[in-house]
């Protein structure tokens, strides 16, 4: 294999169709970090990270200044080591999540591209499509109609309804959304934003309406491992760890404190290589698997996309980031279905 002889990163700012609200705040623009690595043999690979201090703990600019220090890592360094490189950039930069997801997926899909393979079979298989759900931001209950009328008509058969800010709106729009969409299975996101009380209130609220739920998702704060056990033990509804889990250590906390029924894993939260790791603990714990993503183009997508294609490890899949976007990095659809091909993630950005 040959050697890594550049790293260029540079901002990717990425416009969104509609602002995207959750209980963590509003975003307009993804405001990411595109990184490009560069082989001897001139091959390319790419990959993005998307920052959002609230939960990765890093704003734009300071990923983009870990990323370019990167370079002192991984250049002149052989690109078939990359499994070695990628725990060196770990151990050199901890914590620097979007960064270093950028970074990983760059090094992964050059050597996938030179050697002629799709990302997926890094992770156990070929490449097939990957259907996603799409989200429902924090909006009124007219627009929350609005929205998911629209998604089951373009043929969406799961939506994500984020929640998180005041229980008696967040279960009207999950009302809402149901009159719109009776038959589409829903998800609840509370992106950190209730107690385990809160969390109880709003399952039996929602069930006094009917309404069956796939998932609650991270309804407590992340750093609170003993609430998010309580308030899975208050509802019937299984609880996903969300913002909890970065590391493989962390998934193993929720396996000893039995403080999730799921994890979702989030290649933006912990990169491709540990999301493999996370994935065989939950795998030895029994424990269900979801896969998301952050305010995301084609190229981070479609990475996450091969993990679940070459895993088949996955259960509920979130992957709607470029839906939102006003424009894509490519051409992409605008269905649940992403179309994945390689070699490597099989996406160079139109720059």
């Amino acid at each position: 294999m040959s050697t890594i002889v550049n790293l260029k990163t540079e901002p990717l700012d990425l416009p969104l169709s509609e602002p995207f609200e959750i209980s963590l705040g509003i975003q307009h623009a993804a405001s990411n970090v595109l990184v490009t690595i560069e082989t001897e043999t001139g091959v390319k690979g790419y990959g993005e990270g998307s920052p959002l201090a609230p939960v990765t703990g890093e704003t734009r600019e300071a990923a983009l200044a870990t990323a370019r220090a990167a370079a002192e890592v991984v250049e002149e360094r052989s690109i078939g080591n990359y499994g070695q490189i990628v725990a060196d950039l770990r151990d050199t930069f901890p914590g620097a999540a979007s960064a270093m997801f950028a970074v990983e997926t760059a090094i992964l899909d050059a050597f996938c591209r030179e050697r002629g393979i799709p990302l997926s079979e890094l992770f156990g298989g070929p490449p097939s499509p990957v259907e996603t759900d799409i989200t429902i931001p924090i909006v009124d209950v007219d627009t929350a109609k609005e929205r998911a009328g629209n998604a089951a008509d373009r043929g969406y058969e799961h939506l994500k309804i984020k929640t998180g800010n005041n229980v008696d709106e967040d279960v009207e729009r999950v009302v809402a959304v149901r009159e719109a969409a009776p038959n589409a299975a829903l998800k609840i996101d509370a992106n950190q934003g209730w107690t385990p009380k809160e969390t109880a209130w709003f399952a039996d609220r929602v069930a006094d309406h009917g309404i069956r739920l796939e998932l609650i998702e991270q309804p407590v704060p992340a750093s609170d491992l003993s609430g998010l056990a309580d308030a899975r033990h208050r509802v019937d509804v299984p609880v996903a760890a969300d913002e909890t889990v970065f590391t493989p250590q962390d998934a193993q906390r929720v396996v000893q404190e039995n403080a999730g029924d799921i994890i979702n894993v989030k290649l933006g939260k912990s990169g491709p290589l540990a999301t493999a790791d996370i994935v065989a603990i939950a795998e030895a714990a029994n424990l269900d698997l979801m896969i998301g993503c952050m305010l995301e183009s084609s190229i981070g997508i479609h990475t996450s996309a091969h993990v679940v294609a070459g895993s088949g490890a996955f259960s509920y899949v979130d992957l709607d980031g470029n839906r939102l976007l006003a424009r894509d990095v490519v051409e992409s659809g605008e269905g649940p279905i992403h179309e994945i091909s390689g070699p490597g993630h099989g996406i160079t950005p139109d720059r």
